[in-house]
């Protein structure tokens, strides 16, 4: 049925080609945004290298293929295939063979700024020239793998079968396909009156969210396990939470549930939006538990678990200095921004977008002790293999 009046959804099908990380390198850009995930990242390298050291190795003859799954545009996916490789590299050191050549593809939806991340990839170091491989990993700047963008969603096939020796995917797997049609239909029990997230709602509204997640991760599984080679391995990184009760988003729902929303609610109390034009916006993510993961690896049934588990990665906001509440107050409103800035742009208009913004800022100063008190991430880490 067509959207009339104020009520406009965006169609699912438009999610997909509209959502990515906000672009470019301005102050609320990804690229600027993003050091939270850097910190969060290394955290779990320890974790990432065990992944690796299950990682059959081929024939160097046999080029070996890594691929980040929503890769956006920042540094950060640049930084996690060199250590992917350099490790890869190590291994086959140590066993005294040659090294292989590397490809590594970087895959997000094709509304991801991928020129900016193209501008931040160091040249490439032509080895083959009398120079070896050990020499190029050497040189400063340079890397040692072939490079390309795959555009798409990864919840669809994305690459040929059995060619992929390593897919790493952070930070993406939480985003859902779609907002559940069911949480912005004024008739449904799941309809999310008065709220843009899932964080405080009804509980049927959770079980929407929940069930489209786990029939995302199913599609994702089906799709990888089909491009993994035998011997390759997945290292997953997603939002998660540590209550039962998916009502409950933890730091997800600090982030889109509080000062966000009240933000939302200002813009309602002042005349600004409707309250139908805020209810038939939903952020969609989802924290899920590892419960929630699990189930649907098993039922799946293409890969074993290697690794699963919760782990706490920390505040996603970085600030010099934590006495200064209008610093945690613009490092909350560029967090926000980075990532849902994009769909609320869409949804609301630029200018509307600002006002919302600027309410979450306000906001967010206010409060700025209680958030880097609380604001706490805690992430899925998963480790699977074909089975």
């Amino acid at each position: 049925m067509a959207p009339k009046g104020d009520n406009v959804v965006v169609p699912n099908m438009k999610l997909e080609r509209m959502l990515s990380m906000k672009g470019g390198k301005g102050e609320a850009s990804y690229a600027n945004n993003s050091q939270a995930q850097a910190q969060h990242a290394r955290s779990m390298l320890h974790l990432l290298k065990e992944t690796l050291d299950g990682v059959h190795l081929n024939s160097p003859e046999v080029p070996f293929v890594v691929v980040d799954l929503g890769c956006s545009c920042g540094s950060n996916t640049i930084y996690i295939v060199d250590v992917i490789i350099k490790h890869i590299i190590k291994r086959y050191e140590a066993l005294g063979a040659d090294s292989p050549e590397f490809t590594a593809f970087f895959s997000d939806l094709p509304g991801n700024d991928f020129n900016t991340l193209f501008q931040l990839l160091p040249p490439f170091a032509t080895y083959g020239d009398g120079g070896s491989m050990e020499e190029c990993l050497a040189a400063d700047n340079h890397r040692s793998y072939f490079a390309a963008g795959v555009p798409g969603s990864f919840y669809r096939r994305l690459f040929p079968a059995s060619s992929i020796d390593v897919f790493h995917s952070a930070f993406s797997l939480h985003w859902l396909s779609q907002v559940p049609e069911s949480v912005v239909e004024g008739r449904s029990p799941a309809y999310n009156k008065g709220r843009v997230f899932i964080h405080g709602a009804e509980e049927a509204t959770a079980v929407a969210y929940r069930k489209q997640f786990q029939t995302d991760l199913a599609g994702f599984l089906r799709a990888r396990a089909q491009e993994l080679k035998r011997g390759g391995s997945m290292f997953l990184v997603c939002l998660g939470r540590t209550s039962v009760d998916p009502t409950d988003q933890g730091g997800a729902g600090l982030l889109f549930g509080t000062h966000f929303q009240d933000a939302w609610d200002d813009l309602v109390q002042e005349g600004l939006i409707s309250n139908e034009k805020r209810d038939s916006f939903n952020i969609p993510v989802y924290a899920a538990s590892l419960q929630d993961f699990k189930e649907v690896v098993e039922a799946d049934g293409s890969f074993s678990i290697n690794k699963l588990e919760v782990f706490k990665g920390g505040s996603p906001l970085v600030v010099n200095q934590p006495n200064n509440s209008t610093e945690v107050g613009k490092a909350l409103v560029n967090t926000c921004r980075s990532v849902v800035g994009v769909l609320i742009d869409a949804h609301i208009g630029d200018r509307l977008s600002e006002e919302l913004f600027s309410r979450v800022e306000r906001r967010a100063t206010s409060h700025a002790k209680d958030l880097l008190e609380k604001l706490q991430f805690f992430h899925i880490v998963a480790s699977l293999s074909l089975a």
